[in-house]
């Protein structure tokens, strides 16, 4: 069975002082926090009841995907 850690998970600073986490893998896996870790923290919730919705479903879970960071410039 599928953990969070076997995931990409990406937090950022959002608009509004806030910060968002996001799993790009699954789709609708994201969580705003007030601070990085606080946002962290929301995922595994996130991901706790995506993986239950999964499961009730029998759907299998996706692989992790590759990320590639680049800057405009």
């Amino acid at each position: 069975m599928k953990s969070l850690e076997d995931y990409t998970i990406v937090i950022r600073p959002d608009d509004n002082n806030t910060f968002v986490a996001y799993v790009p893998a699954i789709q609708g896996c994201h969580a705003w926090g007030e601070t990085s870790e606080a946002a962290r923290a929301e995922i595994d919730n996130v991901f706790a009841m995506i993986l239950e919705e999964y499961q009730e479903m029998n759907r299998s879970f996706p692989q992790d995907v590759e990320l590639l960071v680049a800057n405009a410039s």
